[in-house]
């Protein structure tokens, strides 16, 4: 298209998980409920990890990261989401759009790695259990959440930057219920080889790598566990990371389902479906895993709930 012969987009249309008028309320209510409870549940384990002096061990340190990093990505889409059901115009302004997709990434990627770093934990915990407050000390866990935080808004700002250097000069309707790169994609008119590049090196580099380390950190695990003679030992350690395993296996499986489909499969209705439930509803679950199948974070909440009354 030659220069001068389009406008320049300055809001889009977000269609939304459907554009179905008599499923706007439904979904509304329900959403509504997912979002109270993921706010509520991570808010919970933000508090428990922050007061409870049990809980002030480097595996809670990183479980109150990982449930700031959950509030923050629902946090960033729900309540645009949930206004949008209830209005007929279901705009987002330009830069909107923007901070949206930025906020987005910065969780989603910090998530990545946060579980990823939590997995080495328990490798040292229950490999190297002796040397586990030198290796995993204070100021190293201080260091991996901050280099975590710093490296998610980088590639944040990188990704975005690049999606919004784009032109958007036909259509404005995104066929999503959130800003996200695909769909902006498909709006545009500019050659976007350069930026879909980038998103493919960035997204496969952070999958890969964070992968590997969860993986290798849980072989060693179980090779650990099995050469235990005990069978109250093999009891015990595997508690200590069942919860971050059943954590683990949710979010890398619908992360993995996305991006290893063949692509004649792919839509963006399937695409809106998972991104559902690794936005909004693992954030929710992620407070329930974590607090149900353990004992240290249920003996917490008893003891914050008779200190409160």
């Amino acid at each position: 298209m030659a220069p001068g012969n389009f406008t320049q987009i300055t809001a889009f249309v977000l269609v939304g998980v459907s554009d179905r008028p008599d499923l706007q309320m439904p979904l509304f209510f329900v959403f509504l409920v997912i979002y109270g409870l993921t706010v509520a549940g991570n808010l919970g384990i933000i508090t428990l990890t922050s007061v409870d002096s049990q809980l002030q061990t480097p595996m809670y340190f990183f479980l109150r990261h990982l449930a700031i990093i959950n509030l923050g990505d629902s946090t960033v889409i729900s309540p645009k989401m949930l206004f949008n059901f209830l209005v007929k115009e279901k705009t987002t302004l330009y830069y909107e759009c923007a901070t949206q997709l930025g906020g987005f990434l910065v969780f989603i990627v910090a998530e990545v790695f946060t579980l990823a770093v939590m997995a080495y934990d328990r490798y040292v915990a229950i490999c190297n259990p002796l040397l586990y407050m030198v290796v995993v000390s204070p100021q190293i866990c201080l260091f991996l959440v901050s280099l975590t935080y710093l490296y998610s808004f980088s590639t944040a700002l990188v990704v975005s930057s690049c999606i919004f250097s784009l032109s958007f000069c036909s259509s404005n309707v995104i066929n999503h219920f959130f800003c996200d790169i695909v769909p902006l994609l498909t709006l545009s008119c500019s050659d976007t080889y350069l930026p879909e590049t980038i998103v493919f090196i960035s997204a496969a580099t952070n999958l890969v790598l964070s992968l590997i380390i969860v993986l290798v950190s849980y072989f060693n695990i179980v090779l650990s566990i099995l050469r235990m003679h005990s069978s109250e030992g093999r009891k015990k350690a595997f508690s200590t990371c069942a919860s971050h395993m059943m954590a683990v296996t949710v979010f890398y499986g619908t992360l993995l389902f996305m991006y290893l489909q063949p692509q004649t499969n792919y839509s963006l209705d399937t695409d809106k479906i998972a991104s559902v439930f690794y936005t909004l509803v693992i954030p929710m679950l992620n407070p329930m895993i974590y607090s149900l199948r353990n004992k240290d974070v249920k003996a917490a909440l008893q003891r914050f709930l008779k200190n409160s009354c």
